[in-house]
């Protein structure tokens, strides 16, 4: 009876059998390939070590760099939060009509390169650029700003690029929503900001935390968008990875800087995401 239920329940997980087995051969395997050269003392691959990882924790650099990114990765996530809220309100209240052209918007950036994307905001935040034409053609500046190669620049055209993953899975948890308990909490005098507050803000937080993670991740490790629109005035990780193995070739160092990065990020996703399961937990519990 044992070997039986064993065999259902080997059975039961056979249909993803083959996606485990694209699983390590995409991720699983080149990890351990980049783990193994950054165990290697120098870039000449003649002796092991834990060199580079001792280089790394000793390197005022590059431990710079990586809370700068993930700095930054914060701060794109607060404002694609910021944004998707108000929009998503919006779409759920809005007819079909709205609600289609919301959804159209929401959309369409996914259909258009990144790099596209990334050269459209060089052209906004140019010194000759839209932003800058249309602020002195108003006389609101007296000068040209410098907005492209900056850290605000970054955090917007980030955020922007990086908004549609944080729209649609907040919008479908606002569509799983009870309208019920808005209406009840409007119902005992509630204001606008104690309804957000006190229900849609805690039964929306799987929504939320979904997108969250894949924006701070995706943010984090936009290398084209980095090195486009922060310039070489802004270093982070993906730059700072790629200078290491292209530029000065210690591909050891560069890929303990890979691995640590990487390890910083699944430790950070997995921290927010057990927190906010324990929260919906909370919530949730009679």
């Amino acid at each position: 009876m044992a070997l039986r239920h064993r065999l259902e329940g080997f059975g039961g997980t056979l249909p993803a059998m083959p996606l485990a087995a694209f699983f390590l051969a995409a991720f699983v395997a080149p990890f351990a390939v980049l783990f193994w050269i950054s165990l290697f003392r120098s870039a000449d691959f003649r002796a092991l070590g834990v060199d580079q990882y001792l280089k790394l924790a000793t390197d005022g650099f590059s431990i710079g760099v990586l809370g700068d990114t993930l700095f930054l990765g914060l701060c794109v996530t607060a404002v694609c939060l910021l944004l998707a809220y108000p929009l998503g309100l919006v779409y759920i209240e809005g007819g079909r009509r709205l609600r289609g052209a919301i959804l159209f918007l929401i959309m369409l950036p996914l259909l258009t390169s990144t790099v596209v994307r990334t050269f459209a905001w060089i052209v906004i935040l140019g010194r000759e650029g839209i932003v800058n034409n249309a602020m002195l053609a108003t006389g609101l500046w007296e000068r040209p700003a410098r907005l492209l190669y900056t850290w605000g620049g970054l955090v917007v055209a980030l955020a922007q690029i990086q908004l549609p993953l944080m729209a649609l899975p907040l919008i479908n948890s606002l569509l799983k929503l009870d309208r019920s308990l808005i209406d009840a909490a409007e119902g005992l005098g509630a204001s606008n900001f104690r309804r957000f507050r006190t229900v849609i803000l805690p039964l929306t937080l799987p929504g939320a935390v979904a997108g969250g993670l894949l924006v701070f991740a995706a943010s984090t490790t936009a290398f084209i968008t980095q090195t486009l629109v922060g310039g070489g005035r802004i270093v982070l990780m993906p730059l700072n990875i790629y200078q290491q193995a292209v530029g000065v070739q210690d591909w050891p160092f560069a890929a303990a800087l890979s691995i640590v990065f990487t390890l910083c990020i699944v430790a950070i996703t997995w921290f927010v995401n057990a927190f906010a399961q324990r929260r919906m937990g909370a919530v949730h519990a009679p």
